[in-house]
């Protein structure tokens, strides 16, 4: 039996009873009611009783929900935090990795320009040797070459 038709016959034996002769009052059967309420209790369903035990117990959902709520917010704002910090040493390595890449860069041209200078003054004293070298050569052909004609002639 579900509740409402405990109600009903809770309803038809007070309507049933006997009146009393005197006010408004009535005889029934004490174990008749009795054992009706406790048909009633049984017949309760059970989300009667976890509203009225959710109801009870308010205050501390309550105050642990909004624990749960503190302790996530905190939870998220420390993530935000080390996003923050996290991008902002990556911002700062970026940054000094482009500065160092930019002073490499200068080091380079700079090491370029002497290695050109290094280049260009090994040449020209190689050519002046050489062309001392040539000089000689020629000077010692002219000379074997008058020495042919003297022989010769």
């Amino acid at each position: 039996m579900d509740i409402l038709d405990l109600i009903d016959r809770l309803e038809q034996m007070a309507g049933d009873a006997r009146r009393l002769p005197v006010g408004g009052g009535a005889v029934m059967s004490r174990q008749r009611l009795l054992d009706l309420v406790d048909r009633m209790r049984v017949a309760v369903p059970k989300e009667v009783y976890d509203a009225r035990e959710m109801l009870e117990r308010r205050d501390e959902v309550l105050l642990a929900a909004q624990e749960e709520a503190g302790r996530l917010l905190a939870q998220a704002q420390a993530e935000v935090e080390a996003r923050l910090t996290e991008t902002e040493v990556v911002k700062a390595a970026e940054e000094q990795a482009a500065a160092r890449l930019d002073d490499a860069q200068e080091v380079s041209r700079a090491q370029m320009r002497e290695a050109d200078v290094y280049a260009l003054q090994t040449l020209k004293r190689l050519q002046e040797e050489l062309e001392g070298f040539l000089a000689m050569v020629q000077r010692g052909s002219e000379t074997l070459e008058r020495r042919a004609v003297d022989h010769s002639g």
